[in-house]
């Protein structure tokens, strides 16, 4: 009662990366709040799915295992998450701003009336007084996301409705296990309970998938390009420089935008979040909704032309110039200390 949920997301057997991030966040505000931290899991062939979850605090995996729901549809799965919230009442919801996590989560919201937030990129543990009601509210979760398109950090609050819903972006929370041997148990639903018949209405005949030939969040370098690079030619520089470091190509929206980059390398609010080791921002002026992306990353590197570009706030390391005369000078100075 009263404990925190996370809803895990499987594929072929696989918890994703944005679901193991939830549960550290989650880990952490339960022992804030002095609750349980829960986790929920539906697909089929979850035999021992367990070893990949509990070893990150959680104290209860509700695990609902079947042949119909894999791969993931709306109603099934909606059934699970609505039944289930409305026997165990938990104050925190959490999921990824996945493509299933978006049709999940107002689905699930709507038929609980509990509002839900969506693309947060923090949580915290806050309290509220609204002055005009005269009323202080303990220990509600700050909701915390980038609105009016970046240009404010807002902090939503659900004082009155339970539960609490959010969905998070992958990639802007830590990953963390606590314990291979955590102590948690599992709890196996009968899915019959939660779920009628005619959920299953929908069956998916065929199914293709393509993975993703790009992988910039797991890079330990990215070399990103911003619309200061100039030219979709001159884009091509970064991508040398990626090559010699072992690194992936990032970009910036108004670089994507202008054609110089595809948009499956947009980092920032509107993209995806990294936290390489190195981070090599080049002609990028830094506006919030990119640092959104980045602003984690253990060292910053900023090649700009302007000195006194936004982004260099927050670089460990500033050259001030070209990117078409510094790039082919890192390389070659790369090169020569490699031999």
């Amino acid at each position: 009662m009263n404990n925190i949920f996370v809803y895990c997301e499987v594929e072929e057997g696989i918890v994703s990366e944005v679901s193991l991030e939830l549960l550290t966040k989650g880990r952490s505000l339960a022992n804030q709040l002095g609750c349980q931290l829960e986790a929920v899991i539906a697909g089929s062939g979850l035999t021992g799915i367990e070893k990949q979850i509990l070893p990150f605090g959680v104290d209860v995996l509700h695990v609902a295992d079947d042949a119909r729901l894999e791969p993931y549809t709306t109603l099934p799965h909606s059934a699970i998450l609505i039944k289930l919230f409305e026997e165990e009442k938990p104050q925190i919801a959490l999921m990824g701003a996945t493509p299933i996590g978006r049709d999940l989560g107002p689905r699930v919201s709507s038929a609980l009336h509990s509002g839900l937030t969506a693309d947060c990129t923090s949580l915290e543990i806050g309290d509220h007084e609204d002055k005009k009601a005269g009323v202080v509210y303990k220990d509600l979760l700050y909701q915390i996301r980038p609105a009016f398109g970046g240009n404010i950090i807002a902090t939503i609050i659900n004082p009155d409705c339970r539960p609490q819903m959010a969905t998070v972006r992958e990639g802007v929370m830590k990953k963390e296990a606590i314990n291979a041997n955590y102590p948690g148990k599992v709890n196996y639903l009968e899915v019959s309970k939660y779920v009628n018949d005619l959920d299953f209405v929908v069956q998916i005949i065929e199914r293709h998938t393509e993975k993703k030939k790009i992988n910039i969040k797991g890079a330990s370098i990215v070399v990103s390009g911003g619309y200061g690079v100039g030219s979709k030619e001159n884009f091509k520089l970064l991508h040398d420089l990626a090559a010699v470091l072992g690194a992936e190509v990032g970009a910036s929206r108004a670089a994507v935008d202008a054609g110089y980059a595809d948009h499956d390398r947009q980092i920032g609010q509107t993209g995806i979040t990294v936290r390489p080791k190195l981070y090599i921002a080049c002609g990028i002026s830094g506006q919030v909704q990119h640092r959104a992306g980045m602003e984690e990353s253990a060292q910053i590197i900023s090649i700009n032309s302007d000195p006194e570009a936004p982004i260099n706030s927050i670089a460990d390391y500033v050259i001030t110039g070209d990117i078409s005369e510094v790039i082919p000078k890192m390389i070659k100075y790369y090169k020569s200390n490699t031999k």
